[in-house]
């Protein structure tokens, strides 16, 4: 690992890259810190603790929710657009699975479609956010054009938030252009990375106090958190880059009479943490829109309490194993979109390649796609692991309510950090085979 680095700077244009990244994600953290201005926030917090998609909308703009910041939105909406149009091009609508299909162009024209429809929803959730959190008595922006109706404060909120999402889709386009890694993937990074350090402060502030045995057996318990968390990341990094090699033999006649084997790649975790995102979005829907209705209802409480995650419903955590079922659910869902079994099978036979000991064409089929369940089902289950253990903990000890580390955000930095150092290594490489070249 230490090599990896050092060999990175030893290259003037990986450390330039390295460095120009460093700067746009330093303007990114510090664009976090300006609130919109004329908006009060009060109690925002409590708003996140119980509407799970305003806490995971919260968690990928780096805690911009918090102080109600300019960049609150993120590059969510441009999230939520990219999955959409990925459905959409699994044969919903033609016209997008031709532009898929037509190499760069056909990319910078489903580009720009994800822009415009990441815009549009982007005003939908910055709304519903508004009118959310204004019908709790969250925040105050009273004072934003008090002569005029209340919808131009409304209209003014949202057009400074999407100037925000808009500046910080500009400053991803920089990364990925200029810099190291995918550049929405690094922005989320900074702003998941950038609240560890406060969740560990807050939880060492809850565990360990007193003096003596007090302080002793608190600081026990918060090296046992540590060392859970250690555990977490690790069982992460292992189910994200756990496959399994289907052995692909390619006839005699297709390579001139000489054989070879390759291998099909099945990934255990096919839908990386979007099937979490869904389970979550689905869970927070019924509570999203009577937020819109009446936030202080008695309806909404109890709709409430029965969908969220982290709380009990009559004792029984209701919610939780909804959450873990949708997973699952989503997992296998997503894993057959992005896996076409019968295409992958078509494929085999269109190249004179074949399963040793499996005929081609709907043997082949039935045999990818059973493959895929038995690897889909372990990786649901690891998945759905990690995404629970953040709100089990708190059920079990209840100091850590609110504090626990995992779920979605160690899912998403832990697939950043494995993906930006595999890029880094590419470009290693790169500079490595060009200086051999030269030598030579």
């Amino acid at each position: 690992m230490f090599n990896r680095f050092v060999d990175a700077f030893k290259s003037k244009d990986v450390r330039g890259r390295i460095f120009f990244t460093l700067s746009i994600l330093l303007i990114y953290v510090l664009g976090l810190m300006i609130a919109v201005p004329g908006v009060v926030a009060n109690n925002i917090n409590d708003a996140l603790e119980h509407n799970d998609i305003l806490g995971i909308m919260n968690m990928l703009s780096g805690g911009a929710l918090d102080s109600f910041s300019i960049f609150a939105l993120g590059v969510s909406p441009y999230i939520t657009a990219s999955i959409i149009v990925q459905l959409l091009q699994m044969g919903v609508l033609p016209k997008l699975q031709e532009l898929a299909e037509q190499g760069e162009a056909g990319r910078r024209k489903i580009n720009d479609i994800t822009r415009y429809l990441g815009l549009l929803l982007g005003a939908v959730q910055a709304y519903g956010m508004i009118v959310t959190l204004d019908n709790r008595g969250d925040f105050d922006f009273s004072g934003i054009f008090p002569s005029l109706p209340k919808w131009v404060a409304y209209v003014y909120v949202i057009a400074v938030m999407l100037a925000g999402t808009m500046f910080v889709m500009w400053l991803s386009d920089q990364i990925t252009q200029k810099g190291i890694g995918n550049g929405v993937s690094m922005i989320i990074f900074a702003g998941i990375v950038k609240e560890i350090p406060a969740s560990y402060s807050q939880v060492w502030s809850i565990l360990v106090q007193g003096q003596g045995a007090e302080f002793f057996n608190g600081l026990l318990l918060f090296i046992a958190y540590v060392l859970y968390t250690c555990f977490i990341i690790l069982f992460v990094i292992f189910f994200e880059l756990s496959e399994r090699k289907i052995p692909i033999q390619q006839s005699k006649a297709s390579i001139s009479q000489q054989t070879k084997m390759n291998y099909l790649p099945i990934k255990v975790n096919p839908g990386g943490v979007i099937p979490v995102i869904f389970a979550q979005a689905v869970l927070s829907a019924p509570v999203t829109i009577l937020g819109f209705i009446d936030a202080n209802s008695d309806a909404y409480k109890n709709v409430s309490d029965f969908f969220t995650i982290s709380k009990l419903f009559h004792g029984w955590p209701v919610a939780l194993i909804i959450y873990i079922l949708l997973i699952i659910l989503f997992s296998f869902m997503y894993a057959h979109i992005q896996i076409d079994c019968e295409k992958i099978s078509e494929n085999l036979t269109k190249q004179g390649s074949y399963i040793p000991g499996i005929r081609s064409g709907t043997e082949t089929r039935q045999y990818l796609s059973s493959i895929l369940n038995r690897v889909t089902f372990t990786g649901a289950i690891a998945l759905a692991f990690v995404a629970a253990m953040p709100y089990i903990l708190p059920m079990i000890f209840v100091k850590l309510a609110g504090t626990s580390f995992g779920g979605t955000g160690l899912i998403i930095v832990v697939g950043v950090a494995l993906e930006t150092c595999s890029q880094i290594d590419g470009y290693v490489a790169e500079r490595n085979y060009k200086t051999f070249n030269f030598d030579l």
